[in-house]
């Protein structure tokens, strides 16, 4: 099965619309209809595409998007009831690479997503793998090295051997920290932080590293 459509809508009949015209043109697809829901979600699964209703319940698109942002570079398309939003949704850097206003046609809907995937996934196709040189304790992709320190380099190989594991902070502490010495779990977060931030230095189509709420962290 293919990486699906994601589909956030609490509008079920449109929901379903677009669905069906997404599944016609080929496309797998997933629905959710409550903000709330899509967090969780993601962190059990993976997505192709967010088409993604501003108003919604339990959590709005725009929080949702931000959120989204700060792990992943995932296409979102952004849906909303008014043009006057996009406006605003432009001014405010909401992060979405597209923006749809209702009401649209289900062909238009197939079209943008069309064209944001061969936007999004060609660049993706231009970038380079994540190198990991163990011996020289150095990340490279693209050409481009990336010195770490010691801890950082423990920690991404750490996550980095087991791709798609879920690690606690716990388990991360005991990992990087050879001398057994006693840290705070706001300690690897400033870690991770750090490590994420160096790895946007290289040409790669997302950050590797993902926040796992309440639980800790894995590498895709």
């Amino acid at each position: 099965m293919s990486t699906p459509i994601l589909i956030v809508e609490d509008e079920v009949k449109l929901a379903e619309l677009m669905r069906d015209y997404l599944i016609r043109e080929g496309y797998e697809v997933e629905m959710l209809h409550r903000g709330d829901e899509v967090m969780p979600w993601l962190n059990k699964h993976s997505a192709r595409l967010i088409l993604l209703d501003l108003m919604l319940p339990g959590m709005d698109g725009l929080s949702l998007c931000r959120d989204i942002r700060k792990n992943s570079n995932l296409p979102i398309i952004m849906v909303t009831a008014r043009v006057e939003e996009i406006d605003r949704l432009l001014g405010l850097s909401s992060g979405a690479d597209d923006y749809i206003c209702k009401p649209f046609s289900p062909r238009e809907v197939c079209a943008r997503v069309a064209a944001v995937l061969r936007r999004v996934e060609g660049m993706a196709t231009a970038q380079d793998t994540l190198e990991i040189d163990e011996e020289k304790y150095q990340v490279r992709a693209g050409g481009q090295v990336l010195e770490l320190t010691a801890l950082e380099f423990r920690l991404i190989s750490t996550l980095a051997k087991q791709p798609g594991r879920v690690f606690s902070r716990d388990q991360l502490m005991d990992a990087i920290y050879t001398d057994q010495r006693l840290v705070s779990e706001r300690t690897i977060d400033s870690h991770v932080k750090k490590l994420r931030k160096k790895l946007e230095q290289l040409p790669l189509a997302d950050n590797p590293i993902r926040s796992i709420y309440g639980v800790g962290y894995k590498f895709d």
